[in-house]
């Protein structure tokens, strides 16, 4: 063991690509250590990021706080992959502490500006080519340069493509995959979604894009026409009120205000979608209903009741859909400095159903149930 971490510490230099520490000996807390380095204001940082089931957290560290802190990496694991510039280091460590070690060389091709903490992100939907549908939107010019005042509305779409990205493995395997959009409004990310799953990974889905705006979904139809998406089309309704005959395989509600999202998770529940997808808005209902002399120094300020309903709620949400049998995370939308609605609930159907009582508990915060909680009870009580 003492010469794997002598080994390590010699290569936690500018050389370093990535350090992988992985297979803990332990079920649950971090299963996954990746170790990078970064220049941060010109100066060699080294960036670890511990994965865990639903959250990553990142440091940054000195070449010296890194080479220190590697007994304390490498103890609760199993496994390490170490790539520098020209060598392959892998390692497997028993029990008992004995280290296999394995060096191999290997020639690695990386620029130095590689390292840069800022480079330039990978974006689905490159920056430089021109995409018909943000043309139209307003997001880039006709040559494909994303407009300075629509940049933060570019890296949105790109981030939801990311969770889209994510989630093909769970769509079902059919003929037609049917998708429902609640609450879409200029469709930016509806368009963005059906050329992304239709025309690029070329999977047969169907959309429906829903909003109570009759203009807006008339131009919507008209652009979908226009792009030649025969199987994109805008509908004018409500959330609540809506109903379909056939199948839905994935449900999309973002930034639907207030109890339109429990609506719309109710409905995704109701005919059985394999994914939900939802960054709520504007949670007002529990705010009225919270009462507990406990959190008085919470519950005595406007402002931090309103965040704390808010958070409240979406947990509430989360918890009830896993009631119903979904695996659900919690997930960061967009940077907080964009927009503070930056929640996404991801869930996926799984069939297995979590107990009640994380849900109950919250009784005695609450002085009667949410929406989103009446309305599965009721469709349970039929």
């Amino acid at each position: 063991m003492e010469n794997l971490t002598e080994q390590i510490r010699e290569r936690i230099s500018v050389h370093l690509i990535h350090m992988t520490i992985s297979n803990p000996r332990q079920k649950g807390g971090i299963r996954k250590v990746v170790v990078r380095p970064v220049l941060l204001k010109k100066e060699l940082y080294f960036q670890k990021s511990s994965y865990d089931e639903k959250k990553v957290y990142h440091e940054n560290l000195t070449q010296e706080q890194c080479r220190e802190q590697i007994m304390e990496l490498l103890f609760p694991f199993r496994q390490v992959e170490l790539v520098t510039e020209t060598e392959r280091l892998t390692a497997l460590i028993s029990k008992k502490g004995k280290a296999t070690l394995k060096i191999k060389k290997e020639q690695n091709c990386r620029k130095a500006e590689e390292l840069s903490h800022n480079r330039q992100k990978k974006y689905l939907i490159p920056e430089g080519k021109p995409v018909p549908y943000l043309i139209d939107l307003g997001v880039m010019t006709k040559e494909g340069k994303v407009v300075r005042s629509r940049y933060d509305k570019f890296r949105q779409i790109n981030r939801f493509l990311e969770f889209i990205e994510d989630i093909i493995p769970s769509l079902p395997k059919k003929d037609t995959i049917r998708i429902l959009d609640f609450g879409c409004g200029k469709s930016y990310l509806t368009f963005a979604m059906y050329e992304y799953l239709h025309e690029q990974q070329g999977l047969p889905v169907e959309m429906i894009g829903l909003d109570l705006k009759e203009d807006v979904m008339k131009h919507c139809n008209e652009l979908a026409k226009k792009y030649h998406y025969e199987n994109l089309k805008f509908l004018t309704g409500d959330i609540a009120s809506y109903e379909d005959g056939n199948s839905i395989d994935m449900v999309v509600t973002l930034h639907a205000c207030d109890t339109a999202t429990d609506y719309a998770l109710f409905k995704a529940v109701r005919w059985g979608a394999k994914v939900i997808l939802s960054v709520p808005c504007c949670q007002h209902e529990l705010n009225s209903k919270i009462g507990c002399s406990d959190l008085a120094p919470i519950m005595d300020y406007g402002l931090l009741k309103e965040r704390f309903a808010a958070l409240l709620t979406d947990g509430i949400r989360a918890k009830l859909l896993e009631e119903q049998g979904y695996q659900v995370q919690i997930l960061e939308f967009i940077d907080m400095e964009h927009t503070p609605k930056n929640i996404l609930i991801r869930a996926v159907y799984t069939g297995k159903k979590a107990g009640r009582e994380p849900v109950n508990r919250c009784d005695d915060l609450c002085k009667s149930e949410g929406t989103l909680e009446r309305l599965l009870r009721n469709e349970e009580d039929r």
